[in-house]
């Protein structure tokens, strides 16, 4: 590969956001979805390709509960973008709610809905419990089996002699989302190569294999009813700033949060920057904070533009998603709008025209 292409100049990537609706300290969980609102009709002014709600439990850092409710809202307040969860943790759910439920936001937004699947909890054991309603369900891996029988579902496929052969997903002339496949290692990888579906790469949570699964992914991808050529994306957080020196300060509360989620602890709100440069780290902490850092890519839009070109090149993924994690409902939208315009995405002159318009808080 020549070095253009292991860096990605001259690369045209398509934008997308992934969001949690982080809970900042001093805000409510109201506020926050709120906020998701706001974000999301900028960052269809400002053309971004699609807008991903994740699923989370029983974090009062995390308002992004139940995404399949928040899609609806942000379908309802853009008009571009495509809008889908990031994702859908199938193990909590039916496979056949989760098809219905699909097929109406489709049916309500034909042509915007994706279906992003993963296969984690979004949550601690407990509560892993507390959602599946069993043991059983909380520590069998059944997921590739789950995935089947949701295909299924959307194909109306089931074998003749399947006890769910006489059972459909409704609305049942509602067309099937994108289905795309959420991984942070290459178990999802080879999953979606071989069920022919496309692939999200989590690299925020899991860097190291990140460009390993995705090359994977696309060697050993094969055609489906749903896709007939690979098709991927490599979600990073992003922290961007005018200058490296106010993002690396922006930073700080996302540092912090993440150090808090290592030690096992409860995560609480995210820190403010002053709660967080008050934080009293010991040496052993502040080295962890360091090798967390590559999970975060922070600085100016040049910067870091360099480094989640470079990623998706290397990776040879198609989309860059980008989630942002900061303490200020304002800078959160400065960040994206900075990246928009480094990335030269359609749509920035209109969403700085319309800022005012598209403020819901």
């Amino acid at each position: 590969m020549s070095s253009e292409n292991q860096n990605g100049r001259g690369r045209a990537y398509p934008l997308s956001v992934l969001d949690i609706s982080p809970v900042p300290s001093g805000s409510s969980s109201s506020d926050a979805l709120r906020n998701t609102l706001d974000l999301a009709k900028l960052t269809d002014a400002l053309g971004y390709r699609r807008y991903w709600l994740a699923e989370h439990h029983n974090t009062p850092l995390i308002a992004s509960t139940s995404p399949e409710v928040m899609i609806g809202h942000v379908a309802d307040v853009t008009q571009r973008m495509r809008v889908g969860s990031g994702g859908i943790m199938l193990p909590n759910h039916a496979p056949l709610k989760v098809a219905e439920t699909f097929r109406v936001l489709e049916a309500l937004h034909p042509g915007r809905i994706d279906l992003g699947l993963g296969r984690a909890p979004g949550t601690d054991s407990l509560t892993a419990l507390a959602l599946r309603r069993s043991r059983e369900a909380v520590y069998s891996d059944d997921f590739p089996a789950q995935l089947a029988e949701l295909l299924a579902f959307f194909g109306d496929d089931f074998p003749a002699n399947h006890p769910y052969a006489r059972v459909k997903a409704m609305p049942e002339d509602a067309a099937t989302p994108e289905i795309w496949l959420l991984g942070s290692s290459e178990f999802s990888a080879q999953l979606a190569a071989s069920a022919g579906l496309r692939f999200a790469f989590a690299h925020h949570i899991q860097p190291e294999p990140a460009i390993r699964a995705l090359r994977f992914y696309r060697d050993n991808f094969q055609p489906s009813r749903y896709l007939s050529a690979p098709e991927s994306l490599i979600a990073v957080t992003v922290i961007c700033a005018e200058t490296d020196e106010q993002a690396r300060e922006l930073a700080a509360p996302a540092e912090l949060t993440m150090l808090r989620f290592r030690q096992g602890g409860r995560m609480g709100k995210l820190p403010s920057v002053a709660e967080a440069k008050a934080y009293p780290y010991t040496a052993e902490e502040l080295l962890a904070v360091r090798e967390g850092r590559q999970r975060l890519t922070v600085g100016s839009p040049a910067t870091v533009r360099e480094r989640i070109t470079t990623l998706a090149a290397q990776g040879a993924a198609d989309e860059i998603m980008v989630t942002t994690i900061v303490h200020g409902h304002e800078d959160r939208r400065r960040s994206y709008e900075l990246l928009a315009r480094e990335f030269g995405v359609s749509g920035v002159g209109e969403a700085a025209e319309g800022a005012e318009r598209v403020r819901v808080t």
